[in-house]
């Protein structure tokens, strides 16, 4: 597993997350650990080297 760092699009508080560079594409939602508010996380690596990471907001 590798751990990202950074700041969530509604409160900008530093958080983390834990992602599987296994998967070379992912995309899901998952919620802030501190503000609660949904986030969508777009990710890809290649080679176990982590390419891009999008952390948006889902606007509701």
């Amino acid at each position: 597993m590798f751990e990202h760092f950074f700041q969530c699009p509604y409160c900008w508080e530093e958080i983390s997350v834990l992602l599987d560079p296994s998967v070379s594409q992912q995309t899901y939602i998952e919620d802030c650990e501190n503000c609660c508010n949904p986030i969508e996380f777009r990710v890809s690596f290649s080679e176990n080297e982590l390419q891009t990471f999008e952390a948006n907001n889902i606007e509701q």
